[in-house]
């Protein structure tokens, strides 16, 4: 069994040991994701219809009900009371779910910038190429260019054949009329 090192055989390359604490730990991100469902839930119409409901059945109970119910008569102090800490509760719970929110929004700008910014650097660069591809296509000859010489070309060496025809008829009559 390897004893533990005491203080003074510690490394100072090794992090230092922390012992247990009295104080609980708590987990910010899970303390975060409860406070956005409450957040999400203080924000909903349920939430709305179920305070109004509540704070109807105690002004109703306080005022119109029986005498021994009254618990909280006409100032509706204790009533005012639990708003003020349901409040108190909400706003920094509301706040922290805001704050996560703008941290998640911040995120996703900067993927979507970068995002863009590939976009726009991958169309130059197509752009680029597409301006390449053309200048070399203009020094290549087309389907139709070719078309159009072979016909010109085919033109010429019909002219050409007429004109060697029409030149090699009269000699051929004149050996007709000599036999």
């Amino acid at each position: 069994m390897a004893s533990r090192p005491t203080r003074r055989e510690t490394r100072l390359d090794q992090p230092y040991e922390r012992s247990r604490s009295m104080r609980g730990s708590y987990d910010p991100e899970r303390f975060g994701h409860i406070s956005e469902k409450v957040a999400r839930y203080i924000g909903s119409w349920a939430f709305i219809a179920w305070m109004t409901v509540v704070v109807s059945a105690w002004v109703l109970i306080n005022t119109v009900g029986p005498e021994a119910w009254h618990v909280d008569p006409f100032p509706f102090i204790f009533l005012t009371l639990l708003l003020s800490l349901q409040a108190s509760y909400a706003a920094p719970l509301i706040l922290l779910a805001q704050n996560r929110q703008s941290d998640r929004d911040r995120v996703q700008y900067q993927e979507d910038r970068l995002r863009t910014e590939r976009l726009l650097a991958d169309s130059d660069y197509l752009a680029r190429e597409i301006a390449a591809l053309r200048l070399a296509l203009g020094e290549v000859a087309t389907r139709d260019y070719i078309r159009g010489e072979l016909r010109d070309m085919v033109s010429d060496l019909r002219e050409h054949i007429d004109s060697l025809n029409l030149d090699d008829e009269p000699d051929a009559r004149d050996h007709t009329h000599d036999q």
